[in-house]
Formats: structure tokens, sequence, C-alpha cells
């Protein structure tokens, strides 16, 4: 297939171009950067100049291509209503141009959307809707699949980890140890992370893109329940820190994340697509000594 890839050089979305181009797929990928532009051709990838703004040429790319993966996503967390509306536009255009094909368009979004509480979440279950929510991928996937675009969701966990992740929350709390001098929790630190590791991740889009996107929503979780406390105190391990829990102003804008509460099953994931997770786990992967190289 020729796939044309949103989000192309970012964490995930690098990841997912490096496994298309692995299995025979062709790729272009959109890049706002000129030095990541040139990261891509020497991948051997092809390049669209551009930002998720340009709307014409993103439905001309999704036009030319076999399949659509849009990971691209603005995470300027102070314009995030703003963001998410482009968002919005970006699936809509993209499935106009694929309206009237088999041609399949997986849209990126998050476990922690669906807000379900007290049981294990799965793929079967909606995000939340509402003013409160205003980033709504799925539901314009959603919006697609019923008018007969193949459009399908990979949610994806709070961590989507490997060695080089120099962005996500890991880093992020590995940096707020070393300037705090603790590795803290909230709480009793018993509530739950979801993670995958982010080659398992990578993975899934591809079998999900190769199968047709038939499903609605697809997990990419390759581990249901880590406890938090145990990633404090892995962190803290690595530094020599104490490892305490702390209220959520310690945490600043991360603590609904640290606070995030979520058991998920993977089980509709594995048996449609035949995809088993085999990379590190989040505890292993944050124990390795290139996070601390790199945070």
């Amino acid at each position: 297939m020729h796939v044309f890839v949103t989000g192309s050089t970012g964490w995930v979305g690098a990841a997912v171009v490096d496994e298309l181009l692995a299995h025979g797929h062709s790729v272009v990928g959109l890049s706002r950067s000129k030095d990541k532009g040139d990261l891509l051709r020497a991948k051997g990838a092809d390049v669209l100049p551009g930002t998720l703004e340009d709307l014409d040429n993103l439905h001309a790319a999704a036009k030319s291509a076999d399949a659509v993966a849009h990971l691209g996503f603005n995470h300027d967390f102070t314009r995030y209503v703003e963001n998410a509306a482009l968002d919005q536009r970006v699936i809509e255009t993209i499935g106009r141009a694929l309206q009237g094909t088999d041609k399949p368009l997986l849209v990126s979004s998050t476990v922690s959307s669906l807000r379900v509480h007290g049981r294990v979440a799965t793929e079967a279950d909606l995000p939340a809707s509402g003013p409160n929510y205003p980033r709504r991928s799925e539901e314009a996937a959603r919006r697609l699949r019923e008018h007969g675009v193949m459009a399908g969701t990979v949610r994806l966990p709070s961590s989507v980890h490997g060695v080089g992740e120099t962005h996500g929350f890991v880093p992020i709390l590995i940096n707020l140890a070393r300037r705090s001098g603790v590795s803290a929790y909230l709480g009793d630190g018993t509530n739950h992370w979801l993670a995958v590791h982010v080659s398992d991740a990578a993975r899934l889009y591809r079998l999900a893109l190769e199968s047709g996107a038939t499903q609605p929503a697809y997990h990419a979780v390759g581990e249901g329940a880590v406890v938090f406390r145990d990633i404090a105190e892995a962190i803290g391990e690595k530094l020599g820190l104490p490892v305490e829990p702390r209220a959520a102003d310690h945490f600043g804008g991360l603590a609904g994340f640290v606070g995030e509460d979520i058991l998920a099953s993977n089980a509709q994931t594995r048996q449609v697509l035949d995809w088993q997770p085999t990379g590190p786990g989040l505890i292993a992967d944050i124990r390795h000594p290139d996070y601390y190289a790199g945070a």
C-alpha cells in the first residue's frame, strides 16, 4: 500500500513509518520542518511539506493514497480547544477524500477518553462527550464510518514508551523527580496506568491498515494495569531518590494524568488483528539507563 501518514516525525508516527516501510509499504509523511522532512527521506519515505492547517493538501494526499494513518495533533495545551477543533476538521477532510472507496483511515485517540470507572474498558466502549471533552477524534471517525468510510480509531494508552522517548509522560516524571528531589505519587499510589511499547503500537497501526480498518476501535494496550507507585519506585531507584506521596499541586498540570486510574482490555484487538505485544514492559523500560541520559 501507499500510506499517507500525518504526525510522521512524532514519537509514535515515526515508529509507524518505520514499521510500514519495513513491511514493503510506501509512505508519504506530512512534515512541517525541512530537517525532519530530510529524516523521512533518509528512511525512504516521500515528504509532503506543510502543516495540519493545509487542508487542501491533506485532501489531495489522502485521495492519492491507498490508506491513511492520522497521528498528527498539536499538543499545545494552551490552545487545546482550538487544536481539537482543527483535528476534527482534518479527519473530516481526509474522510471526504476517501468517500466512496474502501481505503482505510486510522485516527488516533486515547483509552482515557472513555472515562470508564469501576470496570475494565473494552473496545466496545464509547468515548466521553460534552464540553469538558473537546477532543472528538473518535466521534469524527465514527461519523465517517456511518457514511461508508472505513475509518477506525487506535486508542493509545497514557504511556507509549521505549528507548529514545524524550517528550512523553515518563521523561516528564523523571525530570520532575530530579527537580524536586523526590519520586512522587498521589494518594496511596495504587491507581493504574495503561502502557504499550512504541514498537507494539506501530505494529498495531500496520496490522489495522492491512486489515482494512474493519473495526471501529482498537486498543493499543500492552499492559492494562501498571500500578503508579511501581512507576514512582522504579524512577526513585534509578535516581537514588526517596519515593513518597505528594499532593496534586506537586505535579502541576500533570496531576490529572498522574492520578489516572483505568483498566483496559485488548482482547478484541488481539483477536481480530492477531496482535501480540512483545516489547519490554513499562517498568523494565523505566529502568533502562537511556531514559536518564535523555530525560
